[in-house]
Parts: structure tokens; sequence; C-alpha cells
């Protein structure tokens, strides 16, 4: 009983860890041996997973619930790589991060839309796929190899280093490999589980090239357009989102070049002489050589030359072979156009439909390039699965007794065969049958053989003019038995022999004129986007459905497209400026560029930059003869242009950036608060991240200087102030450049400011585009920091046996290690790291480097935080956490996992304290006094808070607290226990210039405040009026009994750690010290329940 209970007790205080250290290995490796390794895979779609796991497991899984309702997940055992492993087999719905502005910049109206070219932009995840991303870093926590089964092609890829992204970010150590495969059947998982290779960075690199492109580009011209256009032609726009892609105007511009080339066409008459023979009931016409002339003198003299000898020689009779080709096999491409054609569906329809004929493993991968078979693929067992059938089943036999033999085409994107049907059925209905049913026709078409022909060619000679007719006879029909879509039919004709004379039973001169080409058709239109790069197979038919909804171009009798007044006005309006905006050129240049990025021949920020500044020059343009684009739309649209207005033009550039967010590593700018009173720095990721920096009242003026600070680096500017008059002096002039990024602290603690702090990124937060790196070091003396643009440095600075450095890049981590500690001959090592929690624990500035304040996690409440062990049966049994001391409903609700602390140790030693609620304490005011009462507390307003009490009944009657003055609507909504505000000496204290930091605040250097490493003049006493509370304990001011150094039972896991081993330790004394543990244990579950039954009471 004492034995379990002196354990529990260790186990509670982490304590355990400290003795016995030999013995950890063992322990683990016993657990080992009963563990099985788990694996964690992920698909793009819950049908994909579905049916992967299925085939996998031969349909012995189980299924259970994950946190999105859409996307299930699937358990089942395996042996992957020799071992057996449980399988957890789950998916995304596609993309699950998408890439977005950040801050003011999602603002329409909140900067330049050029700006939107630089602007710095990251990958979130929406709130709607948030349970998707908690579904997939609760199960990475719990498992040691991931695998991506997403599709293998481009955006798949892309969609599998966002799933890497997100689990990584929990449990860095995954191992992590990718399944290749090009159809969802049981031999193709298998194969691909045997075949694990390494994602490919190269292709995701592309899509987010691609993506960042067609968000940057797309943004700055559907702003410049709407906003421009809403106002010119009110009548007509003022609802529409006038949106612009770099895909959607070329293919806009085929259509508009079509229209266009039909409206322009002028026809034109012709003569040609036709010659015609009859027996019998068989008609034979003879076509003029010479097809058609355009002057009808010159035909009509040929006529009459005909008619004086109208006898007609056989000149010449051929007969050969004739052989009409069976179809290739089938690409993406090819399925859209031939859909199209003989099934009259869309683009988006077919590829919608053959997804899910995909993803039931009906059908391979419908996205692909591929025109070949490669020779591995056992096409035999494909054609004998459709013998049964009785539509083609006798076609099938017919196949396989002559061996399937398909076409060799010329094209193939080493990654997915042609379409091909995988399984048979007969259960499909309506227009999944028809796609389905095409898939299967064409596939045995193309393993059958050509359709064989004779064609006879007679020439002719009527008195010197040249005529030809030309005759078929079908011999044997082969694919066209089973190819219903094409047509092939004989004609007949006379027998004739070279020599043989007749008389032509009519001749005539006819007239026609010529004709229009014809509108584009869906199929013509993807024809088009192919031969000239736009877009991939995988994006033609999103590309069309894009321009027919924003109402760019129409049907026109459910089958050709012609433009719409706005996409007439877009086009015409920017070819006027002499761009090529609706040509395919840009577009097709940056397809081939991002090729060349996915073979590793072009580095993707290379092709980001380019393509970016070529864009650039032509909005730059765009935005300068925007007149020209109102005049063209005010023609189709038939309303006159209103005046702009206050145009786009007329909004500010970009700010000029003053130093990198140490939180985010974006730019901070300078801004003016609402009411123009001050001004602030502030970064440019607000809300997401709320970094800054407030100036005082006495700034009148500030501008970014050009000049960088030499010892912040050279992505910190130094500002140039402009002071009300005699308020600086005598530091500095009332006109004075001085950096703000913290190498001058004395200039800091005049202006009464804190220096910029870094705060972690919860982890799986996505990088910026745009970043920069921060390194701060901290000295005993005072503090330093180092900044930089795009790169890491790091600084450590020795401070009684810890050291503190933080190191900002992209991906980077901030984090904190404690060095070995002396203590009674014990050596105790800790490591910190920041991590995920629902209130992100930061580093406040300043310290004495007291131990008593070291090594600790500090919850909202500025107490140590207490670390507990989950009990309850469930996938974090086991598992570590912090918790704020108090007890619930009493305390800040602070919380933690202990692994995110632990897990990347690296530097260290400060304490972790929680940022939420901290209150910020007045600077001096001017003469030394800082008054008590509710003016010691600023709320996020910056303004002095009120002081209330608790009326309502319950636990915390009668206890006060502050909040913001301007009421619950009209304020920040700040909130914080009075009890809980930091002792004044601790944190300020009346005095000179100078600063010195201690936990939760600054105090003056020169004051008498006891975390003050020296003491200057003193300055006033600040307790005068209002007396402060003693410890229940020891009696002492500063603390009360539940953190009393003194009183172990409510000092936390810390100080009892110092109890035990500041006592002459020995191990002939171990079993008292277990009695005093399990004493201790004792009394503290019987303060327990005492505290329950007073609750009760």
């Amino acid at each position: 009983m004492i034995f379990s209970r002196t354990s529990f007790a260790l186990r509670y205080y982490g304590v355990t860890r400290h003795f016995h250290k030999g013995s950890s290995k063992l322990h683990d490796q016993t657990i080992g041996e009963k563990l099985i390794m788990k694996v964690l895979n992920v698909a793009e779609k819950n049908d994909a997973a579905k049916s992967l796991a299925g085939l996998l497991s031969g349909g012995n899984l189980r299924r259970r619930e994950g946190l999105s309702k859409w996307n299930k997940i699937y358990e089942f055992d395996y042996t992957l790589m020799g071992e057996r492993c449980q399988m957890i087999m789950t998916s995304v719905s596609g993309h699950l991060l998408g890439l977005e502005f950040v801050g003011n910049f999602r603002n329409w109206q909140g900067c330049n839309p050029l700006a939107l070219f630089d602007a710095p932009v990251m990958k979130q995840c929406s709130q709607d796929y948030e349970p998707i991303k908690r579904t997939l870093e609760k199960e990475a926590r719990q498992c040691s190899v991931l695998i991506i089964w997403t599709d293998c092609d481009r955006e798949g890829e892309n969609i599998g280093f966002e799933v890497i992204q997100v689990c990584t970010a929990v449990k860095h150590n995954l191992k992590i490999y990718r399944a290749k495969f090009s159809e969802i059947t049981a031999q193709s998982a298998r194969r691909a589980v045997q075949n694990l290779a390494q994602p490919d960075r190269r292709i995701s690199d592309a899509v987010d090239v691609r993506q960042e492109l067609d968000l940057r580009i797309g943004a700055a011209f559907t702003r410049f357009q709407t906003l421009r256009l809403q106002r010119v032609f009110p009548e007509n726009l003022s609802n529409l989102i006038i949106s612009y892609g770099s895909c959607q105007f070329p293919t806009m511009g085929f259509v508009v070049e079509r229209y266009k080339a039909v409206q322009n066409f002028i026809p034109e008459s012709f003569w040609k002489i036709k010659v015609t023979h009859t027996i019998s009931d068989l008609s034979v016409e003879f076509s003029w050589k010479r097809v058609r002339l355009f002057d009808q003198t010159a035909c009509q003299v040929l006529y009459d030359i005909c008619l004086e000898r109208t006898l007609a020689t056989v000149e010449k009779v051929q007969s050969k072979p004739k052989s009409k080709w069976r179809p290739l096999p089938l690409d993406t491409v090819e399925l859209e156009k031939l859909a199209s054609r003989k099934l009259k569906l869309s683009a988006k329809v077919t590829m919608q439909i053959a997804e899910k004929l995909y993803t039931k493993g009906l059908i391979s991968y419908p996205r692909t390039e591929t025109n070949i078979f490669p020779k591995e693929l056992n096409l035999r067992s494909l054609v004998e699965m459709h013998t049964a059938d009785h539509n083609w089943g006798e076609f099938a036999n017919r196949v396989l007794e002559a061996g399937p033999n398909p076409r060799i085409g010329k094209k193939s994107d080493q990654a997915h065969p042609p379409i091909h049907p995988t399984k048979y059925t007969c259960n499909l209905e309506g227009d999944e049958r028809r796609v389905y049913e095409f898939i299967v026709r064409h596939f045995l078409a193309c393993c059958s053989k050509d359709a064989e022909g004779l064609e006879t060619v007679v020439d002719i000679d009527i008195n010197e003019e040249k005529f030809v007719a030309s005759g078929l006879m079908i011999i044997a029909r082969n694919y066209l038995d089973v190819y219903p879509y094409d047509k092939w039919s004989g004609k007949e004709i006379h027998v004739y022999q070279q020599g043989q004379t007749f008389e032509p039973t009519n001749i005539e001169m006819t007239e026609g004129m010529t004709s229009a080409p014809n509108l584009l058709t869906e199929a013509d239109l993807i024809a088009l986007m192919e031969k000239h790069g736009i877009g991939t197979d995988a994006t033609h038919a999103d590309h069309i459905e894009k321009i027919k909804s924003r109402l760019y171009v129409g049907l026109e009798n459910d089958n050709y497209f012609v433009p719409g007044q706005l996409g007439m006005g877009l086009v015409e309006g920017y070819d006027s400026m002499g761009f090529p905006m609706s040509k395919p050129n840009l577009r097709a240049e940056l397809e081939a560029d991002l090729k060349r990025v996915c073979e590793g021949t072009r580095n993707p920020a290379d092709v980001l930059r380019e393509q970016l500044a070529k864009y650039k020059d032509v909005f730059r343009i765009a935005i300068e003869q925007a007149a020209k684009l109102d005049t063209a739309l005010s023609q189709y649209l038939e309303e006159h242009a209103q005046p702009p207005g206050d145009s786009l033009v007329t909004l500010e550039e970009m700010p000029e950036p003053a130093m990198k967010c140490p939180s985010c590593g974006l730019d901070m700018v300078l801004k003016t608060k609402r009411d123009g009173t001050s001004k602030y720095l502030s970064c440019m990721a607000y809300p997401e991240c709320r970094s800054a920096l407030w100036f005082p009242r006495n700034v009148e003026g500030l501008t970014v200087s050009e000049q960088s600070c030499p010892q912040c680096g050279p992505d910190v500017k130094k500002l140039n102030f402009k002071f009300r008059r005699g308020s600086m002096i005598p530091y500095c002039e009332d006109n004075y450049t001085g950096c703000v990024g913290g190498c001058d602290l004395q200039f800091l603690e005049m202006l009464d400011m804190r220096p910029l702090m870094s705060r972690p990124r919860p982890p799986g937060s996505p990088p910026v585009s745009r970043g920069g790196g921060i390194t701060a070091s901290f000295a005993d003396s005072g503090m330093g920091s180092s900044l930089g643009g795009g790169r890491s440095s790091a600084s450590n600075t020795s401070h009684r046996g810890a050291s503190y450095s933080s190191t900002r890049g992209r991906g980077s981590q901030t984090s904190i290690n404690r060095n070995s500690t002396d203590m009674g001959g014990w050596s105790i090592t800790d490591n910190i790291v920041r991590g995920a929690s629902s209130r992100v624990p930061r580093l406040l500035g300043g310290g004495d480097g007291s131990s008593d304040h070291e090594n600790k996690v500090v919850c909202n409440c500025n107490l140590d935080a207490i670390l507990l062990t989950v009990r309850k049966d469930g996938p974090n049994q086991g598992r570590k956490f912090y918790k704020c001391n108090k007890n619930q409903g009493q305390g800040c609700n602070f919380f933690m996992w202990a692994d995110s602390v632990e897990e990347n140790r690296q530097e260290g030693g400060r304490p972790l304290v929680a940022a939420n609620n901290v209150p910020r304490q007045p600077p001096a005011r001017q003469g030394g006094n800082i008054a008590g009462g509710s003016d010691d507390v600023l709320c996020r307003c910056e303004e002095p808070t009120k002081r209330l009490t608790v009326q309502k009944e319950g636990p915390n009657k009668g206890r006060t607290f502050y909040a913001c003055a301007k009421g619950q609507n009209n304020g920040c909504n700040f909130f914080q226990w009075g009890d809980e505000v930091p002792p004044m000496d601790s944190n300020w204290s009346g005095g000179d210039n100078g600063m010195s930091g201690g936990r939760g605040g600054w105090t003056r250097r020169g004051g008498a405040g006891k975390s003050q490493r020296g003491a200057g003049r003193a300055g006033p006493s600040m307790d005068t009026e209002k007396k402060k509370r003693k410890c229940g304990v020891c009696g002492m001011e500063g603390h009360n009994k539940k953190n009393c150094p003194n009183n172990m039972i409510y000092s936390g896991k810390t100080n009892f750690i110092k109890c035990i081993f500041f006592l002459p330790f020995h191990i002939d004394i171990f079993p008292n010290i277990c009695n005093i543990i399990n004493n201790l244990a004792l009394k503290r579950n019987k303060d327990v329940e005492v505290k329950k039954q007073r609750q009760e009471t």
C-alpha cells in the first residue's frame, strides 16, 4: 500500500524519472514487445479510403467515427515490410489547406490591388475542414508511419504534402511513404504497399507556384475590375463579381475569336462542274478535279468546252485496300471530347462521373495524359472480365482469340496508364452506365483490329477536263462491331474498265456560297486549350464552367459557345491596350515552366518571381489605361460610363515595413489609431497575429527611415520621430532618428515601451510566403536582439547555468533548454519546448535569474502549473499534461500537453507563461509616482480598467476583478481577477531611468524592488495607499499560501522536488523519504476531501 502510494506521488510530481535511470530502457523494451506498430494511411476521399481498406484487409476491417462525420476511420491488421502492424485508414476531402492573404489584405478596400502581387500569403485550414485536420493530428500522435494514398497527379501530390505538414507538426519523427497506384483494385493496392516510395516535393512545389500565381494575379485583377466597373456601370454591373483568371481569359478569348470570325465572315460565290452517270437505279457522281472556281466566266468557258464533246473516257481504275483505324487508348482529353460529341455530356459532368467510377474500382484513374498501354499490364485478363456480358461478350471472346493488340499512341505522363475498365459490372444506371459502357467499348475497340475495306477510284476525261469518283466496299467491320460511336458505310460504284467510254447522264455547272466556320463546341474548345497549353487535362472542365458561371460566355442551342456582352467588352478592352490578355501565350509559358519544375530543371522560386513580374507590369499599365476598358464595355452594355470617382489608383500603396514581426515573421508597419491620437507598429497579419508596439502620445510625427539598424540587422529600419516640443529633453531633441528593435533599451524606457518579444506559433501553423528570422538573447544586465530577414541565427548568453536562444525562420521552432543545475550532488536536466495548447504559453521579458522562477510552466494565474496524467480509457491514456494549480471554477482553465513541451529539446532557460489576459502595468508618470487602484491595470484599449466586485451567488461572490471601462459591447472584453494581478513590488517600482525585467512585468532600475539585481537611488514608495496581503503560512508579503515556498502541499511540483534534493541525500535514508512522500499524499487526499465537503455544504 505504501509503495503504491509512493509510486503515485513520485509520478504525480514528476520525480520518477530522476530515480533508477538505468531501468527505464528495460521498461521501454518490455512495453515495446507488447505494442504493435500503428500505420496511418490517408486517402484523398472517403470512398477511396473505404475501398482501399476493404481491398487490403480482405473485407475484415473495423469502422469507427472520426471528428468529421464525412471522413470515417477504418482499422485492420496487415503485414507491412515483414512486420505485423495495425493499419488506420482515413481520408481528407481534397485540399486540406487553402492559400489565403493575411490580415488586412483580405479586405477588398484595405489596400491597393497592386500590393497583392507582394502581399504575404499563407496556407490555412478552413473552418469546414478543421474536424478533418484534428482527426489527422489525433491519429498521427499514436502512429509511427504515415502512408499517403492521394491521387497520383500534381494536385494529389500537393494534398499529400498538406497531410504531411499537419501530421509532422504534432509528431515530427513520423516515417513517411507514398503509395503509387493507378486503379483501386486488390492487386494494385497490394503492389503499391509492396513498392512504397517517397513523396515528390518537386511536383508539389509546381502546384504551390500555380496556386500562388492564380491567387495573386486573380485577386489583383478581379478587385480592380470589380471595384471600378461597378462604379462605372452601376445599372448592369453593380451586383456582379467581374473575375479574372489567367486560364479563364484565354479560354474566353478562343470563344470571342471564333465568334468574331463568324460575325465578320463575308460569304463568296463559287462555281463548279458536276458529272453524273446513272445505270438502272445506281447513280455515280464524278467530282471536278479543279474543285471550284470563284470566277463565273472562267467556269462557264470550261463548262462550254465539256459540252462540245460530252463523251467520257475512263483513264484509270484503281482498287486498293482501305482501313478505318481503331481508336487510340483513351486519355482524359479524348474522354472529355468524345463524351461531349457522342454522349452529349459536358466535360464537367463526364469527369465527375469518371471519378465516381474510379472510386468504386470500376475504371482506372481518369486523369491521365497517356495513350500507350504499358507492356506489364495484363490486357488479356482485363478483356476476359467482359466475356459474359450479353452486349459485348461475344466481341470480347473474338478479341481473346486474336489476342489484344491495342494501337500505340505518342503520349505518356509516366504516371498512369490509359483509362480502361478494371472490374465488370451491370448494375449501373443513367449517365454512369453510359460513361462506363463507353469506356468498356472504347477499350475493347482499341484492343481489336482496324475495319477493312476495298476502295475503287475511277478517273475520267471529258474534252481534257478531269473528273474523279470513288466507291467503297467494306470487307471486315472488326472494331466497328463493338464501337457504334464511329460510322463507316460502303459506297457502291459501277464496274469500269480502263479505256472504256460512256456518255454521262448529266453535265451541269452549279453555283455555291462559301460558309462561315462553325461556332465552337465544348469538344472544339477543349482541343484548342490542349493545343495551346491552357490548363491541364484535369482543369479544362473547371475553366470552362467558370467562364459560363461568370456569364462571360453562354451556349447557343445547348451546343455552341457564344460570348456574352461582358465577355466581349473585357476582351476588346484589354486588346485595345495592346495586351495579349485573351491570348494563350502568357499562360502557355507558365504551364511549360511548371512541367520543368516537376522535372527538376527549373527553380520554383524563379518561375514564381518571373511570372509575377510579367503580370505586375501588365497590371500597372491596365490601371493607367482603364478608360479604354470603360469605352469598350460601354458599347456592349449600352450604358453610358459614369465617372469612377475615387478610383483604386488613389488608394495608398503598400506601407513601408519597419521591422519583422517576432511572432510570425511578417512585416510590421506604421499605423495610426482611429481617433488619430497616436501611432503604433502593427503586424501585417492582423488579426491573426496581434503583435503591436504602441507609441506614447508625445510622438507627434513618425515615419520609417531608409536607414537600417546596424545592430538589429537589415530588416529593422530606424524611425524618424517628431516629439512634442521639449517632452524628451534632455535625452534627445524634438526630431530624433532611433531604433525600437530592442538594441536601445534606454530609448525604449524613455518612451515607456516594452520591446517586442517572440511568441511561439502553434504546431502545424503553415509558414508565410514572405518571412524573416529573429534571434533574441537575454543577459543579466538587459536584453539584446538581432533580427534578420529570411534567415535564422542564434545568440546564447550564459546566465546562472542556463541559456536562452530564440531562433525564428521558415518553419523554425522556439525552444527552451535547461542546462544541468546542481542540487545536493544530483544533476537535474529538464527540456521544454513551447507547444500547442488551448492557450499558447509565451516568454515574458526580463527576470532576475532567480532559481525560484526557473524551470516552470506557468499558467494564466501566474502560478506554477501542475503535471498530471490521463487515467481515463482512450487514446490519450497515460499521457501527461499541465493544468492550472487552482481548483476547477477558481482558476484560469490553463491546459497544455506535456509532450508538446518536452518533444523538441534544444535551448533554454526561462519560465513558460500563459499569454492570455496578462495585465499590462502602466508606465511611471511624470515625476515618478504611480497611483494605486484600478489605474494600475490597463486593458487592451490602452485605457485604465474599472474595478468591480462579483455580486452573483457562487464561489466567487465578493471577489474583485478588473474589466474594460468601455463596457461589454464597446470595449476589448478585457478581464482579470483582482487577486491575480501581480504584486506591485515585483513588477513596478518608482525610480529613475533604466529598466530591469521581473517575471510578469518590468521594474524601474534603481528602485528597491526585490527582483532587481542592483539598486540605484530609491524612488517613492508604491504601497502607501494599499496594504499588501500576507501569506498565511510564513507571514511574508508578495505571495499566498498556495505558492509559498515553505508550504510543500501547495507549492507544486518544482518546490517539492527542491525540498527533496536539498535534503542530505543518501541511499540509506530512501525509506524515510518514501514515508514522507506517503504522508504528504495522504494529507493531500484529506485536504481534497475537506474541500469537497465544504463546497457541498
